[in-house]
């Protein structure tokens, strides 16, 4: 796993969101993106969580550990399923309501690449539980993101766009934050 290639991934498609959709446009495997991008982003914002709950809550005890787990395991079920959910959300809403054609893997590579904004909030507000409030403001930075791949990845027609990004945005940050607030309330359930 490249870790150097993951962030210059994120951060162009942070910078300049256009330029990076066009080189993520050319890649020949659509589900590249698993591997080179989705997985370690789930991986690395698991342990951010998972460190920043042990330096909020402290070390001593299993106690602080358990809680950590849970953390960590709550934030990586709620990406990793939010982000299938959304990308089978997306192809859908796609063929019915846009007249896109079904393609799931593609619809899988835009979302993977679409959630960086939330992987790097995720990431930042693990380890700096404080930062809460700004990356709530920060996370619809995503709307612009999104903006930029839809017209050159997913080919979405001009007229339709700005109704195809808000959708998208919707589902891409609602999956996961619901799934994180179903994992949370089964976890305190079961305990």
């Amino acid at each position: 796993m490249n870790y150097k290639e993951l962030f210059s991934i994120a951060i162009r498609l942070i910078s300049s969101p256009a330029k990076a959709w066009e080189e993520i446009s050319v890649e020949k495997d659509r589900r590249k993106v698993y591997m080179a991008f989705v997985y370690p982003m789930i991986g690395l914002c698991g342990l951010s969580v998972f460190l920043g709950s042990l330096l909020t809550n402290g070390w001593g005890g299993p106690q602080s550990f358990q809680i950590a787990m849970t953390n960590c395991c709550a934030v990586a079920v709620s990406l990793f399923g939010g982000y299938f959910f959304a990308s089978y959300l997306i192809n859908e809403m796609g063929c019915r309501m846009f007249g896109l054609q079904s393609d799931l893997a593609l619809s899988q590579q835009f979302a993977g690449y679409a959630l960086v904004v939330p992987f790097l909030l995720q990431m930042v507000t693990g380890l700096m539980p404080d930062f809460k409030i700004i990356a709530w403001l920060l996370q619809f930075y995503i709307v612009y993101v999104i903006w930029e791949g839809t017209s050159v990845l997913m080919k979405v027609d001009e007229r339709k766009r700005l109704q195809y990004t808000l959708f998208s945005a919707i589902l891409l940050l609602v999956c996961p934050t619901s799934i994180h607030i179903i994992f949370n309330k089964l976890t305190a359930i079961l305990n």
